[in-house]
């Protein structure tokens, strides 16, 4: 019956144990060298940060909501998209072009890069 319980409890932990699929962790690796060397600022809740700044923000909100996120879509969701405290979006401000709301950048970028990679999972 001990026997039962240990393999019990490591089977539920793995499938609570949620993350990234392993297809996946190249598009999220990807997605965070893509906000590091862009040159663009991420504006979150009225201050601007650097690309590694934006980069350290966003992995800790990715280890903290690892358990969550199950596709590179949810990375993007949960880590990137908004502010847990104020609600509010954020947004990029890239050289020369429009501020725009940092999922639906990442999320055109996460679509360039799964067509030169030949990747068919769809992005939301």
């Amino acid at each position: 019956m001990k026997r039962l319980s240990i393999i019990f409890s490591i089977v539920f932990f793995q499938a609570v144990a949620a993350d990234v699929p392993p297809e996946q962790k190249p598009e999220v690796a990807h997605l965070l060298d893509f906000v590091r060397q862009s040159g663009c600022l991420l504006i979150r809740n009225g201050s601007e940060h650097s690309g590694e700044e934006a980069v350290s923000h966003i992995q800790k909100k990715y280890d903290y909501f690892k358990d969550d996120i199950t596709s590179t879509e949810a990375f993007v969701e949960y880590s990137a998209t908004k502010s847990t405290m104020s609600g509010k979006d954020y947004t990029i401000r890239c050289p020369d072009k429009n501020e725009i709301r940092t999922q639906d950048w990442l999320l055109n970028e996460l679509n360039d890069f799964r067509k030169k990679t030949g990747s068919d999972a769809p992005v939301r």
